[in-house]
């Protein structure tokens, strides 16, 4: 009995060893398509809003802005200021503090 736990255990042990992070999902492309077909944020795959308006014509779904599109801007727009009592975070690639 216990070799079969300790078979068991070895096992596990090896299955968790081969297993990676998930990668993040949808943050890549900054529109993504929705409707009955595409439910939620399943498909985030258009470089330009005028691209997804071209998928999803004659279709019942629509195109929103990815809200978790990183972008590659690490400045924020001229002119813009943070709400009062709050900071800007970090630019990308920079230490936090």
């Amino acid at each position: 009995m216990r070799r079969a736990i300790l078979v068991l255990l070895a096992a596990s042990a090896l299955a968790a060893l081969g297993t990676a992070p998930a990668a993040a999902v949808g943050t890549r492309y900054p529109f993504c398509i929705q409707g009955n077909d595409q439910p939620g944020l399943s498909n985030c795959t258009f470089t330009s809003y005028e691209q997804c308006q071209a998928t999803a014509s004659g279709r019942l779904l629509s195109c929103i802005a990815n809200p978790y599109y990183v972008g590659t801007n690490d400045a924020p727009p001229a002119g813009y200021r943070p709400l009062p009592g709050r900071t800007l975070p970090p630019a990308y690639g920079y230490p936090r503090y």
